[in-house]
C-alpha cells in the first residue's frame, strides 16, 4: 500500500511540475509577479499604501528570485517524494539516493525540453541545474528526517529497556 501511494504522490507531483510548464510565458509572469505582490503585502511595512506602479516594480524587482526559488522548491518537494518512493519499494543506500536523484534530474532535464514547445517560454541548462539542486536537497532532506527518525526511535527503545 505504502509503495502504491508514494508512487501516486510522485506521478501527481510531476503533473502539477509539468502544468506550471505548460503555462505560457505571460500567464507564467502573471502568477509570479502576483506572488511578487504577495511577498510585498507580507513582508514590507505599508505596501498597500504604496501606488499601484510602486507595488509592481517591486514585484518586478523579485521576479527572478521568485521564479527561481519556485523552481527549486517544486524539486526539493519531488526530492523527497522519490526519496519516500523508492523507499516504499525497499531501496535503501547509495541505490536508493541514486536513483532518486537520477530520476529528479532526468525529469528536470525532461521538463525543460517541454518548455521549448510552449508560447514564450524556452529550456534552459541553468534552471536544469536550478532544480536538480532542489532534487538533491529535497532527497538528502527525506534520507536526513529518516536517519533522526531512526535514531530517536533507537534512543526510545534503549531508554525503554532500561527501566
Amino acid at each position: 500500500m505504502k509503495k502504491n501511494i508514494w508512487t501516486l504522490a510522485v506521478l501527481l507531483w510531476m503533473c502539477i511540475i509539468f502544468w506550471f510548464s505548460a503555462k505560457p510565458a505571460d500567464e507564467s509572469a502573471h502568477m509570479s509577479r502576483s506572488v511578487g505582490h504577495l511577498a510585498g503585502e507580507l513582508l514590507v511595512k505599508d505596501f498597500r499604501e504604496w501606488a499601484p506602479e510602486e507595488q509592481d516594480a517591486f514585484a518586478g524587482r523579485i521576479d527572478h528570485f521568485v521564479r527561481k526559488s519556485a523552481h527549486a522548491a517544486e524539486y526539493a518537494v519531488l526530492g523527497i517524494l522519490l526519496g519516500g518512493m523508492y523507499a516504499s519499494w525497499s531501496l535503501c543506500g547509495r541505490r536508493h539516493f541514486l536513483l532518486a536523484l537520477g530520476s529528479g534530474v532526468l525529469y528536470a532535464a525532461t521538463d525543460e525540453f517541454h518548455q521549448l514547445f510552449v508560447p514564450g517560454r524556452s529550456g534552459q541548462l541553468s534552471d536544469v541545474l536550478l532544480d536538480s539542486g532542489g532534487v538533491l536537497a529535497g532527497t538528502l532532506l527525506y534520507i536526513g528526517a529518516v536517519w533522526l527518525v531512526g535514531r530517536l526511535h533507537k534512543r526510545e527503545e534503549k531508554e525503554s529497556t532500561v527501566y
